[in-house]
């Protein structure tokens, strides 16, 4: 028998579970499946708050044998890790991070939205105000010569103010530091923590003893100034970061499925699975990639190709989540689940945009985890020394806790990731997405460029030409096999012949570079390059190879020839003349016909180019530029350019291209516009100069300050204002990037030849 109430022992365990964290099977169902035995999951760890936290977490899950890669991001409080599935139980990530210190949760971009730790900011920066202001106005009558029995009365009531004010107010830096503490480690808020109740402990010893001097006035202001720094610096990076909320917030909550006997259920997002039918709303945004299975309607497809214009979509168009339909209703089939979607990898690329570990971002974290060991000796030593020298131990513990305060390692801690959160955010305003911190690093430290030509400097949307000159037969053959395949030409084949359904192959294969080859009745038929096609059965093809750019051929008997024109990317000529003349070598690399390449080469006035490459030999050609010292940013599209973007420095990809691409690119731009890519240049540039400043920065405040502290210059509360202070600069400085942007956006309105967006790049080093 239970003395306890009905649903009591029910609510105990609901509570154990919340603070327990998420179970094994929780963590496997809500993983995505990397492949090769790999998943990936994404925790919320509200308790981050500096680089010691940052550390700590990521070398305690990477010591676990399940864990293949933990990283953390500090402004979204979320860590992600991948782990082997059959290497063990994936519960042990969250008791590892439990034993740790850190409470941990399954992230979510709905939670993520709401930002409730501003709010418990602001209510505790409000709190904390009301106390500072009363007890400063008790101290005034004190201060104005109040009798002894006066001033003890106030010091009295000026505590019982700072008691709560301290315990609702201080609770965001005590909980960390005495998680920190409990977990034999230290952190940024340790002696923050330590200060203000040092400043307490001595103002209420002083009260117990009629003491003539009391500091709670001292220690509240001080949480004060402290608690208006943090937040400060949270509203800012929030603000920074709010492209990667808004485009969470472009993902649906639900959509209108229906069932195969023809019944209709409101499913959430996250329950879509591939192959769904999908009832899509005029107004409704796209849930997940999908086909449209019947319907026409008007989208706006600005999300993925920057073009305000509406894109008109029918049968067997391809959507991706996140656009809008403005129009008709549509019946559509869901391509693959919300986790996989083309909006999810956007998030995904920002999400390591923010969190990625570039080479300052170490040297940042290593700084701050020294930094509060020594932070608490020299306040020691100040204390010692100032006791040898005065003897009076109120001064030195009050010249202790002002080093305390002001050494705090904040600034040097933001200076990376503030300026990595602004970076991403201003590059996805530009369209383009960034893989990680590293990416922006290296980005800045390319000096060769090398394009690939189909779907990269050209739209990748070819149109044939000599259609009407090809027998029907060789045309509907073609155009079957085109349809196996994403290449442009291949498409734009499917497209031009439409084409009705024939008896299908035995079986179609895709050779990167080359073509597609299938068999039917015996026959196989080559669809490609020339030189491939025609060389089946020990037939040459020398005669036909420059007949078109694909042939089609019948066990190596040539058929039909296929010319093909392409769009040059707007911007792309502009874009080229900068990089020239920003002293970057520019260079072309395609598997196309020489004629062809050469054409665009001499339009973009490019000297150097080859023609008829394959996949391994762009590979092969990126890497020996590699071993000469090159630093290689490559920039290609498609299943062919793969290899290179691999083997290349630094590597971009517009978002049209195959998905192995994309997942091979450390960057995707999404608009078709080719200045991306010296805006990205311009963007990295500015964040390593930025970076390099916030350290400078960081490092002179430490100079000036630590000493004025140590020789009593600095009381409590300057040292908070000081400290404050120089994290807010530090944040300031790196939203510099978001203040150019508009600069450039007013500029380009009074002068409308200029290029919104664009800005001179930097020559290469």
């Amino acid at each position: 028998m239970s003395c306890c109430a009905s649903g009591t022992e029910s609510a105990v365990e609901l509570e154990k579970a919340l603070h327990d964290g998420p179970s094994g099977e929780e963590l496997r169902l809500s993983s995505r499946d990397l492949g090769g035995g790999l998943r990936q999951t994404d925790l919320s760890v509200p308790g981050i708050h500096c680089g010691a936290c940052i550390r700590t977490i990521e070398n305690g899950l990477n010591a676990l044998n399940i864990v293949k890669n933990a990283r953390v991001n500090m402004s979204t409080k979320r860590v992600s890790v991948r782990w082997s599935d059959d290497a063990g139980d994936p519960a042990s990530i969250v008791d590892a991070l439990h034993r740790l210190g850190y409470e941990a949760h399954l992230f979510d971009f709905a939670d993520d939205a709401e930002d409730k730790t501003l709010s418990m900011m602001l209510r505790s920066l409000a709190v904390a105000g009301f106390a500072a202001a009363n007890i400063m106005l008790l101290s005034v009558s004190v201060w104005s010569g109040a009798e002894a029995a006066t001033r003890d009365l106030f010091h009295w009531i000026s505590a019982l103010i700072a008691i709560p004010a301290l315990a609702y107010s201080g609770r965001i830096f005590f909980r960390s530091a005495f998680s920190a503490l409990r977990n034999r480690r230290l952190n940024m808020d340790v002696p923050i923590s330590l200060a203000v109740v040092l400043a307490f402990a001595m103002s209420l010893y002083e009260t117990i003893n009629s003491g003539e001097h009391a500091y709670f006035d001292a220690s509240v202001t001080l949480l004060f100034f402290l608690l208006i720094g943090r937040t400060l610096d949270h509203m800012m990076r929030e603000k920074a970061r709010s492209a990667v909320k808004g485009l969470a917030r472009l993902s649906p909550r639900g959509a209108m499925t229906r069932n195969p006997d023809g019944s209709r259920v409101f499913l959430p997002v996250d329950d879509i699975k591939a192959g769904m039918t999908i009832l899509l709303a005029a107004g409704d945004r796209v849930p997940v990639d999908a086909r449209v299975v019947s319907g026409s309607s008007d989208l706006d497809c600005s999300l993925v190709n920057g073009e305000s214009a509406p894109q008109t979509v029918s049968e067997g168009s391809v959507l991706r989540a996140g656009t809008l339909n403005l129009t008709g209703p549509l019946t559509i089939e869901a391509l693959a689940p919300a986790s996989q979607s083309f909006l999810a990898e956007m998030l995904q690329l920002m999400e390591r945009a923010e969190s990625g570990k570039a080479g300052y971002r170490r040297i940042a974290d290593r700084a701050a985890e020294l930094y509060a060991p020594v932070v608490h000796l020299v306040a020691l030593f100040s204390f010692i020394g100032w006791m040898i020298v005065s003897g009076d131990w109120h001064h030195s513990l009050y010249i202790a806790i002002a080093v305390l305060i002001i050494t705090c390692p904040c600034a040097l801690a933001l200076a990376v990731p503030v300026v990595q959160v602004v970076a991403a955010g201003r590059l996805f305003e530009d369209g383009i997405m960034a893989r990680d911190g590293v990416a922006m690093e290296r980005l800045a430290q390319a000096d060769t460029i090398v394009f690939d030509k189909t779907g990269t400097l050209t739209l990748g949307r070819p149109r044939l030409l000599n259609g009407d000159a090809i027998r029907p037969e060789y045309l509907k053959i073609a155009a079957q096999l085109g349809a196996h395949s994403r290449h442009p030409l291949s498409q734009a084949l499917a497209h031009a012949a439409a084409a009705r359904q024939s008896e299908p192959f035995d079986a179609v294969e895709e050779i990167p570079g080359a073509g597609l080859e299938a068999r039917r009745d015996g026959i196989t038929y080559r669809l490609g390059r020339a030189d491939w096609a025609l060389a089946v059965a020990g037939s040459g093809g020398g005669e036909n190879e420059d007949k078109g750019q694909a042939v089609l051929s019948a066990d190596g008997r040539f058929l039909a020839a296929f010319v093909f024109e392409d769009r040059l990317r707007s911007g792309a000529a502009a874009t080229v003349a900068e990089l020239k003349a920003a002293g970057y070598p520019v260079e072309i690399i395609s598997g196309d016909r020489a004629g062809v390449v050469a054409r665009l080469a001499e339009t973009l006035g490019i000297s150097r180019y080859q023609s008829g490459v394959l996949p391994g030999g762009k590979a092969s050609y990126v890497a020996g530029l590699a071993d000469e010292g090159r630093k290689v940013l490559m920039v290609g599209d498609g299943l062919n350019d793969a290899p290179a973007l691999v083997s290349a420095y630094v590597s971009m990809a517009p978002a049209s291209a195959a998905d192995v691409g994309r997942n091979a690119a450390d960057f995707v731009f999404l608009h078709e516009n080719f200045s991306a890519v010296s805006n990205a240049i311009a963007v990295s540039k500015k964040a390593g100069r930025l970076i390099r400043q916030n350290f400078g920065l960081a490092i002179v405040y430490n100079m000036i300050a630590i000493p004025s502290a140590i020789l009593g210059y600095a009381t409590p509360l300057v040292a908070a204002l000081a400290m404050s202070s120089s994290s807010l600069v530090v944040v300031l400085n790196a939203l510099r990037l978001r203040i150019r942007k508009r600069k450039a956006r007013a500029a380009a309105a009074v002068a409308p030849e200029s290029k919104p967006g664009e800005e001179a790049l930097e020559p290469a080093q």
